[in-house]
């Protein structure tokens, strides 16, 4: 399945610092992974119109199961409302049904420093993992 490529809804300012959250998603069956891949779509339309998004992608690997999400926002507050927000929060919650393991890890960076990599985004999670 394809991934879902960064996307900018609104650019910061080139010097501003940006809020980051990476997170790492395993579902229990593969019909769970199918079932999250297709709730991605209206997800990325949310995040194309979340006050404070800077940007935004996803690591589709269904056949595996597993989700890699990176997102940069204004501050924390614009990425919690995004996240109490709907179609997100009740997506979230359902998932949860699903979900053999979910990891998420939070860093700020330069505005400038965007689009982050997958790579930066993995490094963070195993660092996150290991420090557990």
């Amino acid at each position: 399945m394809p991934d879902i490529p960064w996307i900018t809804p609104t650019a910061p300012a080139p010097d501003a610092e940006v809020y980051v959250m990476a997170s790492r998603f395993e579902t229990e069956t593969l019909f769970g992974a199918i079932k999250f891949f297709l709730k991605s779509p209206g997800i990325i339309r949310q995040i194309r119109s979340a006050p404070g998004a800077h940007g935004a992608g996803l690591r589709a690997r269904v056949g595996s199961r597993t989700f890699l999400t990176l997102s940069a926002w204004q501050d924390r507050d614009a990425l919690y409302r995004f996240a109490r927000s709907e179609p997100h929060r009740t997506s979230s919650r359902a998932a949860a049904a699903y979900m053999r393991e979910s990891a998420f890890t939070f860093w700020s960076a330069k505005a400038s420093d965007l689009p982050l990599t997958w790579e930066e985004a993995e490094r963070r999670l195993a660092e996150q993992k290991s420090a557990h």
